[in-house]
C-alpha cells in the first residue's frame, strides 16, 4: 500500500478515494466496451474482453497522466484523476440541465427545424458545462486548475475584457 500511495504522490488517506473511484471508472467503461462487441456471448468471454480492454485503457491512461502532468502543471498524480472525474461530470451533468432548460423555454423538435433545435441545444449545453466545470471543479478540490481553465477557454473564445485583467 505505502508503494501505491508513493507512486501516485498520495500524502493522506483520503486522497485513495481518487484512485479508487478512477479505477472503478475504468472497469465500469471497459465492461461497457466489451459489451458492445460481445453482447450475446458467454459472460466469462464478456470479463475476460473487460479486463484486456481495462488492461489497454489503463496503459493509455498512465502514458496520457505522464504527459499531462507537466503540461497542466499539477503537483500530484492523484490530482490528474479527481481533474478526469470533474470533466466526466460536468459533461454528463451538462446534459441533464441541459435538457430541462430547454423544455423550460418550450422549445421541441417539434417547433423548431431539427438544425436550429440541436445548435440551441449544444449552446445551452456548452453554457451550463462552463458553470458546473467550476463547480465541480471546486468541489472535487481543483477550484484553482478549473478558474485558470476557465479564464483561458474564455480569453480564447473572446471574453477577455470581461475577466478584468
Amino acid at each position: 500500500m505505502n508503494k501505491l500511495k508513493e507512486q501516485w504522490e498520495v500524502n493522506k488517506n483520503w486522497q485513495l478515494i481518487f484512485l479508487l473511484m478512477g479505477i472503478v471508472g475504468l472497469g465500469y467503461s471497459s465492461y461497457k466496451l466489451s459489451l458492445v462487441f460481445l453482447k450475446d456471448y458467454h459472460i466469462g468471454f464478456i470479463f475476460l474482453l473487460s479486463a484486456i480492454i481495462f488492461y489497454v485503457l489503463l496503459r493509455i491512461t498512465l502514458k496520457i497522466f505522464d504527459k499531462l502532468k507537466d503540461r497542466w502543471d499539477v503537483t500530484y498524480r492523484w490530482e490528474l484523476i479527481s481533474i478526469f472525474l470533474v470533466f466526466a461530470i460536468t459533461g454528463s451533468s451538462s446534459v441533464y440541465v441541459g435538457k430541462p432548460i430547454i423544455k423550460l423555454i418550450g422549445i421541441t423538435k417539434d417547433n423548431l427545424p431539427g438544425f436550429a433545435y440541436w445548435t440551441l441545444y449544444i449552446f445551452i449545453g456548452f453554457v451550463f458545462y462552463q458553470i458546473l466545470l467550476v463547480i465541480f471543479g471546486w468541489i472535487f478540490g481543483q477550484h484553482k486548475f478549473f478558474w485558470n481553465f476557465e479564464k483561458k477557454m474564455l480569453r480564447r473564445l473572446g471574453f477577455k475584457r470581461f475577466l478584468g485583467e
